[in-house]
């Protein structure tokens, strides 16, 4: 008892000690977590402070040299050419440049599509430059494959019209900006051109002779697509079996309209006694395989086309009539 009685204060003074030294760990310990504290606070408002002098001395540059964005727009798309299998595009875009140095185009990167459905994509590197204070007109050239787009997408129907949209992403290098995109859309239509179909209903004879034979062919030819054909010009041969029998230019210009039969007629000269067979076979009355190839040049409303023509394995037989003077036509396959 006398040893616990007699060191009261030794463990009264240890604890003392013990709390006293706790506590001013916690609060030395505190005061440097709020001067690192402060510190972090005064050293990003510094940075905060540095970041708006720098955007403050980088606006009054752009003020006094007079930097800034260059603009774009869509000023046409034409067609210099359009067939069966492909349609040649150029898209003019007109950029402005306001800056006092002139600025490159580092990149043209287009693409087609219809109804979410991709028709050409493609990429134009190094486009050339646009100079200081001025405005081009930069073409971005397109070719839509037909053939590909046809046999890509089923539902996409020979003949028809379908939407387009354009989009074109321009990226240019502008001091200050640095490299920047100026996007641009333009929608409209396009179609899937679907030759014509030809064929031969009859030959009229006005006067027949082994020398010389004048004749008119019946032509009708049916436009398959959804938009009418301004006939300028049809150029067309004509075989009976192996034998060419005529070849034709008909310059008169006529209208076919939209999923529409034009009725024609085309005179022509040919001397019996120096074709083959086959023409000797139909005038004995006997069947003999027929054939036609050419071409229509045609206005259509999107842009002047060529189409070919053709029709292979018709059979020709000659009927009398009551004039005695056609040869009717019956295709046969």
């Amino acid at each position: 008892m006398s040893s616990s009685s007699d060191n009261p204060n030794t463990v009264t003074d240890r604890g003392l000690f013990s709390k006293s030294s706790k506590d001013d760990g916690a609060d030395k310990k505190k005061k440097q977590e709020e001067k690192k504290e402060d510190g972090e606070e005064g050293g990003g408002g510094f940075i905060d402070k540095v970041k708006d002098f720098i955007h403050d001395i980088g606006e009054k540059i752009e003020e006094a040299v007079g930097f800034g964005k260059p603009s774009a727009d869509v000023a046409r798309i034409h067609v210099p050419h359009i067939g069966l299998h492909r349609a040649d595009l150029v898209v003019d875009v007109l950029i402005k440049n306001p800056n006092p140095v002139p600025i490159p185009l580092v990149d043209i990167d287009y693409l087609i599509d219809s109804d979410g459905r991709k028709l050409v994509a493609g990429l134009i590197p190094d486009a050339g430059t646009i100079r200081a204070h001025g405005e081009e007109t930069v073409k971005v050239p397109i070719t839509l494959d037909f053939d590909d787009i046809r046999s890509t997408y089923a539902d996409i129907k020979p003949g028809s019209i379908i939407p387009y949209l354009l989009r074109v992403i321009f990226l240019v290098d502008v001091p200050v900006f640095g490299r920047i995109k100026i996007p641009l859309d333009k929608s409209g239509e396009i179609p899937i051109p679907y030759k014509p179909d030809v064929d031969v209903d009859k030959i009229k004879f006005h006067h027949f002779s082994f020398e010389e034979t004048t004749a008119t062919i019946h032509l009708s030819l049916e436009n398959k697509n959804d938009f009418d054909l301004g006939l300028n010009l049809l150029q067309y041969e004509m075989w009976l079996g192996d034998d060419s029998v005529v070849e034709a230019e008909l310059t008169d210009s006529t209208r076919i309209e939209k999923q529409g039969i034009t009725k024609m007629q085309i005179p022509f000269t040919f001397r019996p006694k120096d074709l083959g067979s086959a023409v000797w076979d139909m005038i004995r009355g006997r069947g003999t395989g027929y054939s036609i190839k050419g071409k229509i040049d045609v206005d259509t409303p999107f842009g002047n086309m060529k189409l070919p023509i053709d029709k292979v394995g018709g059979t020709t037989r000659l009927k009398k009539d009551d004039d005695d003077d056609d040869v009717r036509v019956k295709c046969c396959y």
